[in-house]
């Protein structure tokens, strides 16, 4: 009960003191009730109590929390009353009267002690009671909480969708004009969530029992309808979003490419490679001279003709690296790439490739793409020409994985030694796949230079590549729709939440932390990789050998090795 109080009282501080509680006090959960800045000392004071009091029962759980609860306040009055006698803001800039006040609920820090330490026990005492509650009650509560949530945090991308005439009333429900959400409109959100999360919860085992006495062809006709549903929702995306949405998408799409290149050699593969920009920035740099209208173009051609170019020099350039590291494996291999990416950065950057490259100026005046006479310039074009590619790059990956190259692949990926015993080539393997993963990165490297029309060799900086090794191990390894769901995770939402500011950059490291403690197999894993790490789950434990009886003789077999 203590450390757990003292644990959440201390986070509550921490992000107090960062800044975070005061930014996100900038938005309505609910107008004029509550802040999200509030709401989130709220939730931390409901965590408490839910963590100290998980695993007792009755009234000593409601006592556990409670007393957590009070701890976790104690700690937020006694920072309150330091804040009073010493001045803290010469050492945290966050530390300002507006922080006091909020964390005070406007009261002076002495009158608020009690407040705090009577409140918490509170939210403890009702954290804890949440796991005795029947799951038909939590289920909906958790669905409606999260629903009012997520449309407080998202609430401006949200007023941005619900722009066009036909929707006017719907946001003026939803929202107060100028201002945050409405009382009613979360009310209703809640309760449309809530029993939604109900009738579902009803209606799941049904619906599963009725797919599962499907015949084959009708399961198959079902996923081609929800395909051809997503197909149709991909498409409409830009035209409801508008030019945010669309450019936030193309980003998305651009790191979901270089992540199905980076798949293959890792996912699939086994081969850990951190300098996996470079063959964006080869792919980049290749359409950029080839297309130029500017002083360092040296074709002038046409988007189209520059592509299968840039693809190929990408994957050329996979394989030159691939040939120095085949006998590397592991950590070794990953140091020795990430020097090949930081070398193609350098050379960019030289004075020697200066008269052709630009150095640090970059190749400027890059052409738009023009598809039959029109110009694919703002950021909905893109977003189609980049859906195209990543759609490509999908089925070129699924097909890979399937194939007898794939399973290759992953017999590399286990055991090196074994799959050469069973006869597969490891040079030529490899080899296919160091080319062929930077031949996806080139795809995305070419659409990347016409959306900014200049490349800079700072744009390709060593952060690129771990970024899109986060967030395929985050989606899961080998999984192919893991790739683009952590994409759009790590990629998409943090792109939203440009508004917060630094903030989004806590929270999403937080993430993976959580991420990695909690499914370290990924959001969307792969089958081998869910069996891996989630065999100690899969396997029962094996019962304790008999002890013989006294006065019976033992008898041991010798196994080949004499075991």
């Amino acid at each position: 009960m203590l450390r757990v109080g003292l644990i959440f009282g201390v986070v509550a501080v921490f992000l107090s003191l960062v800044g975070l509680v005061e930014a996100l006090h900038a938005r309505w959960v609910v107008d004029g009730w509550l802040s999200l800045g509030q709401a989130l000392l709220l939730i931390l004071g409901l965590a408490a109590g839910y963590r100290a009091g998980r695993g007792a029962t009755g009234g000593r759980a409601v006592l556990v929390g409670a007393g957590s609860g009070a701890v976790a306040g104690a700690v937020v009055a006694g920072f309150l009353l330091l804040g009073e006698a010493v001045n803290l803001r010469s050492m945290f800039v966050n530390a300002s009267p507006t922080l006091y006040e909020i964390l005070s609920f406007g009261r002076p820090a002495r009158a608020s002690v009690p407040v705090e330490v009577a409140g918490g026990a509170a939210l403890g005492a009702l954290g804890a009671l949440i796991p005795a509650l029947p799951a038909g009650v939590r289920r909906p509560l958790r669905a409606g909480v999260q629903a009012v949530l997520l449309v407080s945090v998202f609430q401006e991308l949200i007023v941005l969708l619900l722009q066009p005439q036909a929707l006017t009333s719907v946001r003026e429900f939803l929202f107060v004009a100028g201002a945050g959400p409405s009382l009613p409109g979360m009310t209703a959100v809640f309760a449309v969530f809530a029993l939604a999360s109900v009738a579902w919860a009803r209606s799941e085992p049904q619906v599963r029992a009725q797919v599962a006495r499907l015949p084959r062809s009708g399961q198959i006709g079902m996923r081609l309808v929800g395909v051809g549903l997503g197909a149709v929702a991909l498409l409409l995306l830009p035209v409801v979003g508008g030019s945010f949405v669309s450019q936030v998408l193309v980003i998305v799409g651009l790191y979901t490419l270089m992540a199905l290149g980076l798949n293959i050699d890792v996912g699939f593969a086994g081969l850990l490679d951190l300098g996996f920009v470079a063959f964006f920035a080869i792919s980049a740099y290749t359409v950029a001279l080839l297309t130029s209208t500017g002083p360092l173009g040296i074709a002038h051609w046409s988007f189209w003709a520059a592509v299968p170019v840039a693809v190929v020099v990408s994957a050329i350039a996979g394989v030159i690296l691939g040939i120095p590291v085949l006998g590397i494996r592991g950590d070794y291999l990953a140091i020795a790439t990430l020097g090949f990416g930081e070398i193609v950065r350098l050379l960019v950057l030289s004075d020697a490739l200066r008269p052709w490259l630009g150095g640090s100026q970059g190749i400027l005046a890059i052409p738009k793409p023009v598809l039959f006479g029109f110009e694919l310039r703002e950021p909905q074009h893109l977003y189609y020409l980049t859906l195209v590619f990543a759609a490509l790059a999908a089925f070129a990956s699924w097909r890979l994985q399937n194939s007898k190259v794939g399973r290759a692949w992953m017999a590399i990926r286990e055991d090196e030694d074994v799959a050469q015993a069973l006869g597969i080539d490891l040079v030529a393997t490899k080899l296919l796949a160091f080319g062929l993963g930077a031949a996806l990165a080139g795809l995305g490297g070419a659409i990347f230079a016409v959306m900014l029309g200049s490349v800079f060799p700072h744009s390709f900086n060593l952060l690129i590549s771990i970024n899109v090794l986060a967030l395929i191990i985050v989606g899961g390894l080998g999984s192919i729709p893991g790739v683009i769901l952590g994409s759009v995770a790590l990629i998409g939402l943090p792109e939203l939440l440009r508004e917060f500011g630094e903030f989004r950059f806590l929270v999403y490291g937080v993430a993976l932390v959580a991420m990695m403690l909690l499914r370290p197999e990924g959001l969307w894993p792969a089958a081998a990789v869910r069996r891996e790490l989630r065999a100690e789950e899969a396997i029962p434990e094996r019962p304790p050998e008999p002890v013989p009886a006294a006065g019976s003789t033992a008898v041991t077999v010798q196994g080949p090795t004499g075991g």
